[in-house]
């Protein structure tokens, strides 16, 4: 049984455990914040920019690019964005999982990777795959310098032939306590068919078809990838200030349990010194 001392120095331990993850929550809220805004804000370009160079591309059939040809998959390339950092729950783990889900029953000499983070650089590296690139992601202030050699190295290896598609795998952010593992094709830009019921739209290019999307292909490239690293940036945030707090729920009740068998363990004691002083006073009084 525990002593006194012992439940003393297990309380002191779980409150200084309790005061780091109280302070981790409180710097991952405040770094949620602002990575929320920035993902919400990048969502309706992103997104309008998907659908218009769909839209683009259905229109100028007529029209060949490398960055939308259609090849059987042979060989791929993932970008996985991953955490950077622990103490985030199951955050990574949930990534990771829908990662191989996407990569399973595929050839490792097959795949190649591009991974964002250190904690998926880790998870990965002992996988049979082969990383031919692996990035830190930046907690605070994301930029789109620090996406932009992994999106050229993507476009160049799909145009090149070098792999037959390319697709991203991220945490889509819902919100702080929910984060959507997402797996999307990133390449090739599939164009729609007519059998999908969607007539195609007139447009008059200028310039000319060619010319505007092959400026527009990289650059759509690019953003879904920008995108979806700032999706992923929020939901490390979120899963760690979730996590931190439960964390620091956890130690409190933890502490409440402490003191009530410290409680305990101290009116035992002091019932047990009662009883020995009554022992000795009957012991020492004379017999009537």
């Amino acid at each position: 049984m525990a002593t006194m001392r012992d439940i003393r120095r297990r309380i002191r331990v779980v409150k200084n455990i309790q005061q780091i993850t109280n302070a981790m929550k409180m710097v991952a809220a405040a770094r949620l914040r602002r990575a929320q805004d920035r993902a919400e804000a990048a969502r309706p370009y992103a997104d309008k920019m998907f659908f218009m160079l769909e839209s683009l591309s259905r229109a100028a059939e007529q029209v060949e690019h490398p960055l939308l040809e259609i090849r059987p998959e042979e060989r791929i390339a993932a970008i996985v964005i991953g955490a950077e950092r622990g103490l985030a729950g199951s955050y990574n783990v949930s990534l990771m999982r829908a990662a191989l889900d996407l990569l399973a029953g595929r050839d490792p000499a097959t795949v190649q990777l591009i991974v964002f983070g250190r904690k998926a650089a880790s998870f990965l590296r002992r996988r049979p795959y082969e990383i031919v690139m692996s990035s830190s992601l930046p907690a605070t202030d994301l930029q789109f310098a620090d996406v932009r050699a992994a999106a050229a190295k993507v476009r160049e290896m799909f145009a090149s032939r070098q792999v037959d598609a390319v697709y991203l795998a991220y945490a889509r952010f819902i919100n702080a306590a929910t984060q959507r593992p997402t797996v999307v094709k990133l390449l090739p830009i599939a164009r729609p068919g007519a059998e999908e019921g969607i007539a195609p739209t007139e447009y008059i290019f200028e310039p000319e078809a060619g010319v505007l999307l092959g400026r527009l292909l990289p650059r759509y490239v690019d953003t879904q990838i920008f995108r979806a690293a700032l999706e992923a940036v929020a939901s490390e945030h979120g899963a760690r200030m979730t996590a931190m707090t439960a964390a620091t729920s956890n130690a409190e009740e933890m502490i409440d349990n402490l003191t009530l068998s410290y409680n305990k363990a101290r009116q035992a004691a002091i019932t047990k010194e009662l009883l020995e002083i009554t022992a000795g006073a009957e012991a020492l009084r004379p017999e009537s």
